[in-house]
């Protein structure tokens, strides 16, 4: 079974993009919520990301990791 990873973000981030591309290589199950097109997928990544307005917001076996810069 694949490892889980959801990651908030916006489709014109790069480094959102980046991060969905380097966790599915890395043979991740990515579960991406747009959170421009969802104001409930923003209020979850708020709830996780402790009130930050920085994409991408990658949840990970219960961690949480603001930004991106490669895994």
């Amino acid at each position: 079974m694949k490892e889980k990873v959801i990651i908030y973000g916006k489709d014109t981030c790069p480094y959102t993009n980046a991060a969905r591309d380097d966790y599915a290589k890395k043979g991740y199950e990515v579960v991406y919520h747009n959170v421009k097109a969802s104001p409930e997928k923003m209020e979850e990544m708020l709830k996780w990301s402790k009130g930050a307005h920085q994409v991408p917001v990658i949840v990970e076996g219960g961690m949480v990791t603001l930004g991106f810069g490669g895994t």
